[in-house]
Parts: structure tokens; sequence; C-alpha cells
């Protein structure tokens, strides 16, 4: 149990994402940020005290928070852009083979053209990588949009600088 585990609960009321994140490997840096972003010592007992002495300590979280999200979806589009530009053809097209084949697993299911043994949570699960697949590439393609939108050049440009 780390140290951090202690406030976690307390962390997770305004940042869900930071207060999960306190109670695992990484607990001890995301506490040291919010015990930076809250002005105190890099100690749980003093950020506990700090939030609830803050009025602004929620504010100060989600902003944390909002930190914590960025540096995860940059470190994810990294990943997608070394894929992207590789040079193997199988580097750069696994992930939309990997959504066609399993569009083409739902399809069959549809039509009937499944094994008898098929079990129902193996077919929800199918469902779910889908489900988890087309959402992960919706959301990375609005990210892209908005991030050229706002910043003039979009987030694969960014990291190609």
């Amino acid at each position: 149990m780390s140290a951090w585990d202690s406030i976690k609960d307390t962390v997770a009321k305004v940042a869900p994402v930071a207060g999960s994140l306190l109670g695992g490997p990484a607990g001890g840096a995301v506490g040291g940020l919010i015990a930076s972003a809250l002005g105190v010592d890099n100690d749980p007992d003093k950020v506990a005290a700090a939030i609830n002495a803050d009025p602004q300590a929620a504010l100060k979280l989600k902003q944390v928070e909002m930190q914590l999200e960025q540096t995860r979806l940059e470190a994810r589009a990294q990943v997608v852009t070394a894929e992207a530009t590789g040079e193997s053809w199988l580097q750069r097209n696994w992930r939309p083979m990997m959504m066609l084949w399993f569009g083409v697993l739902v399809g069959g299911y549809w039509f009937g053209f499944t094994p008898v043994n098929l079990t129902e949570n193996t077919v929800l699960a199918l469902f779910d990588i889908i489900q988890f697949g087309l959402s992960g590439y919706i959301i990375g393609r609005s990210a892209e949009k908005i991030t050229k939108e706002v910043s003039g050049s979009g987030l694969l440009a960014k990291f190609k600088k």
C-alpha cells in the first residue's frame, strides 16, 4: 500500500483519474504533481489538508488531471505516429486490419456464419473490441480535427516537429 492510498478517495471525488492513479505505481509521481499544484510539500497529509482548506483546490486538481490526460494522449499519439510513419507496411496497417477482421467476425455472426459452440460472452467480447476500436478511431480523428482547427496544424504535425 502506497502512502498516497490514504487520500486517493478524497482526490477522486474531484479528479477521478488523478485519484485512481494515486493508488497505483505512479502514485508518488501523481502525488507530487498534486502537491506542487496546491503549493504544499510532497506529503499526503499536507495535500489532504490543502484540499480541505483551499476553496480553489478542486480547480487545481482538475488542472492536474487535464495535464495527466494531455500527457497520456500525447504518448498515445506518439505511438500511433511511429506506427503510421513506419517503414513496414504491416506496422502502418495492423490496426485497420484488426478492425476489419473483427468487423468480418461480427458480420458473420449477424448472418449466422458462426460456429454453434460460440458463447454469448465471446460474442459480447467481440462487440466490445469493435466498440472500443471505433471509439478510439472516432475520438482520435476528432482530436486531430480540433487540434488542427485550434492550432492551425494537426496533432501529427505537432509531433513531427
